[in-house]
């Protein structure tokens, strides 16, 4: 019996599967997978206790709680400067900014269709563009600034072009989209009638004053723009799984739909503290900046005493390093066998490059860190760091 091929086209996440091997070595430290190992603000998780002992426990409406949508209104409203959109018209709650990754593709994809991505991506990207039926199309940003190639960029847009993944901050790379890139995208988008997704889940995550632009702010963009977000990183939630995707009232209408027979609704509770977490002030964003800009710089400077050749992020939490001379030093054939080696040589466990790359090749060098933790353990990865040397 023949089962799916479009399932058989890609693998399992080789981030999920570098956390169950960190678990099969528990002397390691996991700076794969991009979870923080301390606690949520304590007021947040107080928020979501609350919702449950006032009994809000049961369906909420399926585009998610009010209280949430008004709170994400009032939000990008004043940070994302994005005006034209309505609680009632143009949100859509979901499981996380993965369900509103594919429940965003799913509603606007027809066979034939075409998504742009940047590479190296975030690896849910290529296969969420599989299960929507659309044919991926890839174009690399350039190490070590990675900068975006405008001629090249403007070759790959074509009538079969329905829409193109911006992440910013990004991950893997830690680029921060700046004015005069989303301004090109945005007129291409507008030129060709595509739809410009952006994937800002760590937009309060920024470096060096680098400031966040969302595309959907632009002029124009009101029509083209899908703007998918989540509570997970700027609040260390990434188990509660509460996002949500914004977009005219006309695409919404059909994530909704999506949206609604995939998981029916994000967990009640937890939209309420999700609410309660956007309402937050300005002294909590400055100081997870301030808390990660240290946590960063702990990690270059570990990584930079190495032949693991660090790039320094300006935006989100994690560091690719570019490993081809320790790899031929230590005759490693693919980021996977240096992956592997780290972890049981040295005790870090780190993302294979290959798997931000429609071809592994190209991410042979190339492995990706997470500085998303606490000083101390930030501390013993730089001591275990040390056994590797110029």
């Amino acid at each position: 019996m023949d089962l799916s091929k479009i399932t058989e086209s890609f693998t399992e996440s080789v981030i999920r599967e570098m956390t169950r091997i960190a678990h099969q070595h528990p002397r390691s430290i996991n700076l794969a997978q991009g979870f923080p190992d301390f606690p949520a603000p304590e007021s947040i998780k107080n928020a979501a206790i609350n919702a449950i002992k006032d009994d809000i426990n049961q369906y909420s409406i399926t585009w998610g709680a009010l209280s949430l949508r008004k709170a994400i209104v009032d939000k990008i409203s004043k940070y994302n400067k994005i005006k034209f959109v309505d609680p009632n018209k143009n949100i859509t709650v979901t499981c996380g900014s993965t369900e509103a990754m594919i429940s965003a593709m799913k509603a606007i994809i027809n066979p034939g269709d075409e998504i742009i991505i940047f590479e190296p991506f975030y690896e849910n990207y290529g296969p969420d563009c599989l299960l929507s039926g659309a044919k991926p199309r890839y174009i690399q940003l350039q190490a070590p600034s990675w900068s975006l190639e405008p001629e090249g960029l403007k070759m790959l847009f074509n009538k079969k072009t329905k829409a193109i993944i911006i992440n910013t901050p990004n991950n893997p790379t830690g680029k921060v989209y700046n004015q005069e890139e989303l301004k090109l995208i945005a007129d291409l988008c507008l030129d060709y009638n595509a739809i410009a997704i952006t994937d800002e889940i760590y937009e309060h995550i920024l470096y060096d004053n680098k400031k966040h632009i969302s595309i959907a702010s632009l002029s124009g963009m009101q029509d083209n723009s899908i703007t998918i977000n989540s509570i997970s990183k700027t609040y260390s939630l990434t188990g509660w799984r509460v996002g949500w995707a914004i977009a005219c009232e006309r695409i919404t209408n059909e994530i909704k739909k999506v949206h609604d027979f995939l998981t029916v609704g994000a967990p009640a509770p937890l939209q309420e503290a999700g609410a309660f977490a956007l309402s937050l002030e300005d002294e909590y964003y400055q100081s997870l900046k301030d808390f990660y800009q240290k946590a960063r710089d702990i990690l270059f400077n570990a990584l930079k005493n190495t032949n693991l050749r660090p790039i320094k992020p300006k935006g989100a939490y994690y560091m690719m390093t570019n490993c081809k001379e320790y790899m031929k030093r230590q005759d490693l054939k693919t980021s996977m066998d240096l992956a592997i080696h780290l972890v049981k040589d040295i005790g870090i466990v780190t993302v294979p490059g290959s798997s931000f790359y429609a071809n592994p090749q190209d991410g042979q060098f190339q492995t990706r860190f997470c500085f998303c933790k606490k000083e101390e353990t930030l501390q013993a990865a730089a001591r275990k760091l040390e056994k590797i040397g110029y």
